[in-house]
């Protein structure tokens, strides 16, 4: 195990009519917010009233800023900063999912950093300090209700690109699984996928005698296995929507990686694709994270074959490990192709192949992708290929 400093210091607030406290929490931080969220839904849903109404009760003054989009853009990022300077506002509140609260952890760390917000996601700047950030999530998947990530989208050369700072982790989230009873099959089933691959980024590691992260990230990932398929028959189930959105965030909080090692690598590969054909993250996820599965698993058979073991309950061979860890990454594409109804191809996702020496050469441009094994750009070209 290596060592590790591990912070998380985000309230949960999580349960039935939880969103009906935003008044009093916001108002233990400012009188004055950005109220950030995306299109219509949370207005679809009696959420936007339910919020509205109780930051008045509280006597809290908001600006709103709607749009947020899939994959958010810098556009509307730099437009937030420009709101929260101009009007003196000093919390951000995010109503919605991962790509609202990536985008208003964006506005935060732009209003305090001194130059261009986007010098940040280049790596060209450092961010010392941000905003707080409050939070109401309506699509448990990205996990960024907890986590110390926020990645953006630059519209000029379609660059999708990630910042990690602990000071952008949210001061508070609200979780209320009821929130979730309209989310679109669809919706559930990348947000599922998002879930996992967030915690196989930290699973498959290099870094010995990490046992009980190990198990941690096992239950983690057959609790999703079993809870997601069930969330898309039965929507309104409290106690199945419950499972997944907590599981959404123990994934990503940081805790499943501690003490060990971490990959990444699957997801710098995904930011190429959304970034330039605009697929949801969790369904790009689920046709690349397979695909490097095949393309790496030699390097350590015998934690593919534990993954398979434990996670798919395949009974392990141990004359013929590879096949035992062949046989985990087949259940798992079986599982978004028949569990949950994904492509697990990039064609299935209207991806072309006439653009993948670029993808390759975006990804790998500062350098080799991920840990478990180093990738260069003719391995992401093959995993590309692979994926095809």
């Amino acid at each position: 195990m290596l060592d590790f400093e591990f912070v998380s210091p985000t309230k949960i607030i999580f349960g039935k009519n939880s969103e009906l406290k935003v008044g009093e929490l916001v108002k233990k931080y400012s009188n004055k917010v950005l109220f950030h969220y995306g299109q219509e839904s949370i207005k679809k849903i009696g959420l936007y009233d339910k919020v509205v109404d109780s930051l008045k009760k509280a006597d809290v003054e908001f600006v709103e800023l709607g749009g947020v989009q899939p994959n958010p853009r810098l556009s509307l990022v730099r437009k937030g900063i420009d709101i929260c300077k101009k009007e003196n506002i000093n919390f951000i509140l995010a109503v919605g999912g991962g790509s609202v609260i990536d985008s208003a952890k964006a506005i935060a760390a732009g209003v305090k950093y001194k130059g261009d917000v986007w010098e940040l996601y280049e790596g060209k700047g450092t961010l010392e300090e941000a905003l707080p950030v409050g939070v109401i999530l309506t699509i448990p998947a990205a996990g960024s209700e907890a986590s110390m990530g926020s990645v953006i989208t630059n519209e000029d050369g379609w660059y999708k690109k990630a910042i990690n700072y602990d000071i952008l982790r949210p001061v508070f989230a609200i979780m209320n699984p009821e929130l979730t009873y309209t989310l679109p099959p669809f919706q559930t089933a990348v947000g599922a996928v998002d879930m996992l691959t967030h915690v196989m980024e930290r699973y498959f590691t290099n870094t010995k005698n990490v046992e009980l992260t190990d198990r941690l990230s096992e239950a983690t990932m057959k609790t999703i296995i079993k809870y997601a398929p069930l969330a898309i028959k039965d929507p309104y189930n409290y106690e199945v929507r419950a499972q997944i959105m907590w599981s959404g965030t123990v994934a990503h909080n940081g805790l499943l990686g501690t003490g060990r090692e971490e990959d990444w690598a699957t997801h710098d590969i995904e930011h190429e694709v959304s970034g330039l054909y605009d697929v949801a993250h969790g369904a790009g996820l689920a046709v690349l994270f397979p695909a490097w599965m095949k393309y790496v698993y030699r390097h350590d058979i015998d934690r593919f074959a534990q993954y398979a073991n434990r996670v798919w309950n395949v009974e392990p061979d141990f004359f013929n490990l590879e096949k035992t860890a062949l046989e985990g990454i087949k259940r798992l594409e079986k599982f978004y192709s028949e569990e949950l109804n994904l492509p697990i191809t990039l064609s299935g996702l209207k991806v072309p192949d006439d653009r993948f020496e670029e993808m390759a050469q975006r990804a790998t441009e500062k350098g080799p992708l991920g840990n478990f094994v180093k990738l260069y750009k003719e391995d992401v070209l093959n995993i590309l290929k692979l994926a095809k």
